[in-house]
């Protein structure tokens, strides 16, 4: 990103081509401010237009445009005068104002899209416009690497001397604004910004400004383009990194943490208000020892990642929901002694073949095991007399295209089939009679007698005294 104040005097703009578009001829103007280039596109009528305002409020001779023709001005010789004319035009209007640098003549040469100080002064005109209503609307608001990045290296800065007189402009409006947000995205792009040379993506910033935050979601940026997060450890509630290409969640946990090793972390870098962690579709292979960075987190999404097995959470004595869908897993042994009181997995797409490790999970609400591998109804047995499980999904399992699928599940689950709802459906009146059946069959073969019948107090019974 551009940043004409620390490079004036390295600075430079030329017209070296054209080009025409439906018979109109523009001229590519290619700026170059440092290291950073762009170029903009501009007819004619746009440098009248420009040159006008310049010469009424900024001292430019009025005769230093090329002038207007009216016939045969679309013939190449000519467009190539003009282009001429109107580089040397800019060159020197270029030079006159390279201290001022004002408004409109930054806005021709789309310094507001690609320097650091006149995109901030776009952005505080647009948040003392409309900044309270943003706020009050209390959805998330959308910065992007390059926003960040002009507010992060503004904040190291003395006031330049182009921000504008006009209060609508002042960077404070930034910060205030950025002080009480409380809910926060952030996209990035690999993709080249606009014209210019620009990568979002390798673009450094903190957030240091956001003093508030609640809710933070960042989208495609790579963590070492984070530089601080610190001040986020007191407020921040829910935690999202999507596409990011994380392989340990300290990547961001202790993102500004120069020593990582576990014995040397204080309570002091702890992030005690945050409940949801979410980063899906990332490059994580086993969850790290900073998860226990994270005492109070109730919610933790690992979805669409590369994890083979769980390593021991207990910890977490708040963690109640756990989403590992899409990962690797296949053998889900003794989980009741890796997670605590835990009420919703969802192990959906994964290679999961047996239900036994999750056989003493006594709190467990609901598990997803959609699209895995099971075969066996049988596995069931490990987890029917969870004594909370409600919400059971084997849909998309081999054992799912089995005859009578359903009813042989719902059947295992006993004085409870009633209660359980298998693949997001309840059992139906039919199922349930038929489930009955089954079971019946089942225990009447072991010899005990079927729970449905277990004290109720009906004239039937099976050891009924024929005297």
């Amino acid at each position: 990103m551009s940043s004409f104040v620390n490079h004036r005097e390295d600075s430079s703009v030329n017209i070296e081509d054209t080009s025409t578009k439906d018979s109109v001829t523009f001229y590519k103007i290619t700026v170059k401010v440092g290291s950073v280039s762009w170029s903009v596109l501009h007819r004619y009528s746009d440098f009248v237009e420009l040159h006008e305002k310049l010469v009424a409020d900024h001292g430019v001779a009025k005769d230093l445009l090329p002038p207007k023709k009216v016939i045969r001005n679309k013939t190449p010789k000519f467009v190539e005068q003009r282009r001429e004319a109107l580089n040397e035009y800019l060159k020197n209007v270029f030079n006159y104002l390279r201290l001022a640098m004002p408004y409109e003549f930054a806005h021709f040469l789309d310094f507001h899209l690609y320097d650091i100080f006149f995109l901030l002064q776009e952005l505080a005109k647009k948040l003392f416009l409309e900044g309270d209503k943003l706020l009050q609307t209390k959805k998330p608001y959308t910065f992007t690497p390059l926003e960040l990045h002009a507010i992060s290296e503004r904040l190291k800065m003395a006031c330049p001397p182009t921000e504008k007189p006009d209060k609508m402009y002042d960077f404070s409006h930034i910060l205030d604004f950025c002080c009480q947000l409380h809910s926060l995205n952030i996209e990035g792009s690999y993709e080249k910004l606009g014209t210019s040379d620009v990568v979002p993506n390798n673009l450094h910033f903190d957030l240091v400004p956001f003093k508030s935050l609640q809710e933070l979601t960042v989208l495609g940026v790579p963590m070492g383009c984070i530089q601080s997060v610190g001040g986020l450890r007191e407020t921040l509630r829910s935690l999202s990194v999507l596409i990011a290409g994380v392989v340990s969640l300290n990547e961001f946990l202790l993102v500004d943490i120069v020593h990582k090793d576990p014995s040397s972390i204080a309570d002091t870098v702890k992030w005690n208000k945050l409940s949801v962690i979410n980063f899906a579709s990332n490059n994580i292979e086993h969850v790290d020892w900073a998860i226990k960075l994270v005492p109070k987190l109730q919610h933790l999404s690992l979805s669409s990642n590369k994890l083979t097995e769980l390593c021991d959470i207990s910890s977490l004595h708040e963690l109640r929901n756990l989403n590992l869908s899409m990962n690797k897993f296949t053998l889900c042994d003794s989980w009741h002694s890796k997670i605590g009181n835990i009420v919703k997995i969802d192990l959906s797409q994964n290679g999961v073949s047996s239900l036994q490790g999750f056989s003493r999970l006594y709190s467990l609400e609901s598990l997803d095991l959609s699209c895995n591998v099971i075969e066996d109804v049988e596995e069931v047995q490990h987890i029917c007399k969870l004594p909370c499980l409600e919400y059971l999904w084997l849909t998309a399992n081999p054992v799912a295209s089995s005859i009578d699928y359903r009813v042989k599940v719902l059947e295992q689950f006993n004085a409870r089939m009633s209660e359980l709802c298998l693949d997001n459906e309840k059992a139906s009146g039919k199922e349930l009679d038929t489930a009955r059946v089954l079971q019946a069959l089942r225990v009447m073969k072991e010899g005990k007698t079927p729970s449905f019948l277990q004290n109720n107090n009906t004239s039937h019974s099976f050891n009924r005294d024929k005297s």
